[in-house]
């Protein structure tokens, strides 16, 4: 596949990393030679020091056979123009990054597709949904809902309190259990269990339940005691923030600490409603944290825009008894340190964008792709067509790659677990796990 490149930034510089592992055809065009430079002699694909809306530029990078266009630089028009040009030039498919969430509005898709562009992506719009979900259980690490929560992904921390320690899993997630394991994360690697696999101490446990069976899956791990948010303190007043509290439920009471003085008047602004309280103060501040009464929150969100700042903050809040932290990383070197210091949930920008990107380089109906955070597992919604290899035997008879696992799907809108006993039918939502970057060898089944 040929993929071009807008903007060697932050997202730009992730996806070229992740694509060129992927024996892609990479280029990438930015105007700044340092951030070119940066990758040219690191990775294998081709560089152009060039403005991405200039006709002659698009021509040079042979945009007119190119199979999927990605401008992702921190300028939105420039992105949405490259885009439209690109699409006029022969351009399959174009992905613009925005900052303006009315344009993600319904009754505005059909315009920007008829100005070329295929998909917009919002990264602090995607943010904000991972941190609201997040919020809603204290007591899980990521949370991943399918068709509105008839199918639920969790990932949680393993703490002395699991019951299903040290067990066989092919003991614990039989067909008639009502979830099933399908990653680990342990230490510095991931792991696509199977039936001889156990679950371990400190782990970080991939569960695919149904929704009903939620306070099960609470109750074999030990979360019980974990008290339900109802107080978040978060630090940070940028517009991941704002997003995060306008998707978080009404009956959660939000303190904002920023500190920049107009920015407060903004936020009150914005978010004028009585949920939300903004404070003009510096919140790495303890003595100010305790007066605000972080001793008794129930979760703190570090979002400022320095990455060592949130994770000290969630450190902090830790120690002064918080239970839920969650810390925005957006670099990604320090998201394994974020997890050593078991900070909680890491909320990372670039891999959320680039996981909603990865999904349209796939030819099978693909509704969803995520990289899990910290681990080096993705988690896709696949959709196989008529008579697809998926749909000719049971999941046990498929030959499924190593590294594979199906975790559940949803037929007629009802959430179900999948065995090895399980026919696949064309239209179901398939949920798939693997290792890194293995979604295109797992397509061959579902197209």
């Amino acid at each position: 596949m040929k993929i071009i490149i807008v903007g060697a930034y932050a997202i730009g510089t992730h996806l070229a990393k992740l694509l060129s592992r992927n024996n892609q055809e990479i280029t990438l065009i930015d105007e700044n030679e340092e951030n070119l430079e940066r990758l040219r002699s690191d990775f294998d694909l081709l560089t152009i020091h060039a403005s991405p809306t200039c006709i002659r530029t698009l021509k040079e990078a042979r945009v007119s056979s190119t199979d999927l266009f990605i401008a992702v630089t921190p300028n939105e028009y420039q992105n949405i123009t490259a885009c439209s040009l690109a699409h006029a030039f022969g351009a399959k498919k174009t992905v613009a990054r925005i900052d303006n969430c009315e344009y993600l509005r319904p009754e505005n898709e059909e315009v920007f597709k008829q100005m070329g562009i295929s998909s917009l992506i919002y990264p602090e719009e995607l943010a904000a949904k991972d941190i609201a979900n997040g919020l809603k259980m204290s007591w899980v690490r990521q949370r991943w809902d399918v068709h509105n929560g008839v199918l639920v992904m969790l990932g949680i921390k393993l703490r002395e309190s699991c019951e299903i320690l040290n067990q066989p899993l092919k003991d614990l997630c039989g067909p008639d259990d009502p979830y099933h394991v399908v990653a680990i994360k342990r230490g510095q690697d991931t792991i696509i269990p199977g039936g001889n696999d156990e679950l371990k101490l400190y782990d970080v446990a991939y569960f695919m339940t149904t929704r009903n069976y939620i306070p099960y899956v609470r109750k074999i791990v030990g979360k019980e005691h974990y008290v339900d948010v109802k107080n978040v303190m978060i630090m940070g007043g940028g517009n991941t923030t704002v997003r995060a509290i306008q998707s978080i439920p009404d009956y959660m009471e939000v303190k904002i600490i920023e500190r920049d003085e107009h920015r407060c008047e903004q936020l009150n602004e914005i978010l004028d409603d009585s949920h939300t309280l903004v404070i003009n103060a510096d919140g790495r501040d303890v003595s100010l944290l305790v007066d605000e009464g972080i001793r008794n929150t129930q979760a703190f969100v570090a979002m400022t825009g320095n990455a060592e700042t949130n994770i000290l903050a969630c450190l902090t809040a830790k120690r002064m008894g918080v239970r839920k932290t969650v810390a925005m990383v957006d670099n990604i070197d320090y998201i394994d340190m974020a997890e050593s210091f078991d900070i909680g949930t890491i909320i990372n920008k670039k891999a959320i964008a680039a996981s909603h990107i990865y999904q349209m380089m796939l030819d099978a109906n693909v509704h969803n792709v995520r990289f899990l955070t910290a681990t080096n597992a993705d988690v896709a919604e696949f959709i196989p067509v008529p008579g697809s290899k998926v749909t000719r035997k049971p999941v046990k008879d498929l030959g499924l790659p190593a590294g594979m696992t199906i975790g559940g799907l949803v037929r007629n809108g009802e959430g179900q677990l999948v065995s090895g006993n399980t026919q696949i039918e064309a239209g179901d939502t398939v949920m798939v796990f693997c290792n890194n970057l293995g979604m295109t060898k797992i397509e061959k089944f579902f197209i």
